[in-house]
């Protein structure tokens, strides 16, 4: 039976990728990990240690070599393809580091384009959720504003928006202050982390930031729970 207390439970999961000799690159092994309901948990380690590859997991953006991912109560492995790319769309927010704005698309419409492919929100509601959001963020004066006309902090704030923007119980942040000065940083994981509790969100974040670090609920160090004997860094993963 499922533990509805658990928003995320890995279960003797292994992630391999093949190298160009034949031989497979073993990148995670994790025997347990399970993040409670409404948790904000930091994955630390050092580059190479598997720490996107697991957010990948999560995700469903990857699946695993073996092992079970279970996610809001959903087993992964369990849908197709493109099963799994509509729970994404519905239950999981994402921020990457990179921002994946579309530039043409103001503020507000990038937003509201995350509603429209998932269709978890209903059409009339779009606007006024992606308008919320981003007021909320410290952006209500902004949504016209396209990609190019926004500072980067901005930008990562409008990210998170699109993340929230379908209320997914799970979301996921890759690094997402990395690109950002240490004062703008401070300020947009802080906007995050209040947005994600005040709505009850399951954050897991990759942060090497010790202020992030500081202000989750728990941090785990991916090398300390990986049992991969390899874990060479291979494509930033």
């Amino acid at each position: 039976m499922t533990d509805t207390r658990l928003a995320v439970t890995l279960r003797d999961v292994k992630k391999s990728f093949p190298l160009s000799d034949g031989r497979e690159l073993d990148v995670l092994d994790i025997e347990d990990l399970a993040l409670p309901a409404g948790s904000c948990t930091i994955i630390t380690g050092r580059s190479g240690a598997g720490k996107t590859t697991l957010l990948n997991l999560v995700a469903g953006v990857a699946i695993p070599t073996a092992g079970t991912v279970v996610v809001a109560g959903t087993d992964l492995l369990a849908l197709t393809e493109a099963r799994r790319d509509r729970f994404r769309a519905q239950h999981v927010g994402y921020v990457f580091q990179t921002f994946n704005l579309v530039s043409a698309l103001s503020a507000l419409e990038n937003v509201m384009l995350a509603m429209m492919f998932a269709g978890r929100v209903p059409r009339p509601a779009q606007r006024p959720r992606a308008r919320e959001l981003l007021a909320r963020l410290g952006l209500g004066s902004r949504l016209a504003h396209k990609p190019a006309q926004l500072s980067r902090g901005e930008q990562q704030r409008v990210a998170i928006a699109r993340a929230l923007a379908n209320d997914p119980p799970v979301v996921l942040a890759d690094e997402p202050c990395a690109s950002l000065d240490a004062a703008t940083a401070r300020e947009v994981m802080a906007a995050f982390l209040a947005a994600c509790r005040e709505d009850g969100k399951t954050s897991v974040i990759v942060s090497h930031d010790e202020a992030a670090i500081g202000a989750g609920d728990r941090a785990v160090d991916l090398v300390a729970i990986n049992r991969a004997p390899d874990r060479r860094p291979v494509d930033g993963r």
